[in-house]
């Protein structure tokens, strides 16, 4: 019984760990995308439209992950243990 019991435990640990990260994740595309909306309405507001226009400066994309990479990270309890490693993801875009 107890092996069962270690190994509940740290599967909740490993859940509670994949749940955060989850989290970590929503929040960081969540605050680029915000920053993105507020660069970009600077650049269309007067007198910040005149020094991004002078300068080139560019309204930035939204982030936004395509449907493989929102996929769930598939781990493998067997005895090779570990992770799979996610489809290398595509570089997000430079923050301005």
């Amino acid at each position: 019984a107890y092996p069962d019991l270690k190994a509940n435990t740290n599967f909740l640990a490993l859940q509670e760990e994949l749940t955060g990260t989850e989290g970590r994740i929503a929040y960081a595309r969540q605050f680029y995308n915000e920053s993105t909306l507020s660069y970009d309405n600077a650049l269309e507001s007067f007198p910040s439209n005149l020094v991004g226009g002078a300068f080139n400066f560019e309204p930035k994309p939204y982030f936004e992950a395509e449907t493989t990479e929102r996929e769930a990270v598939k781990v493998d309890f067997g005895q090779g243990g570990g992770t799979q490693p996610p489809s290398t993801p595509a570089s997000p875009p430079a923050v301005p």
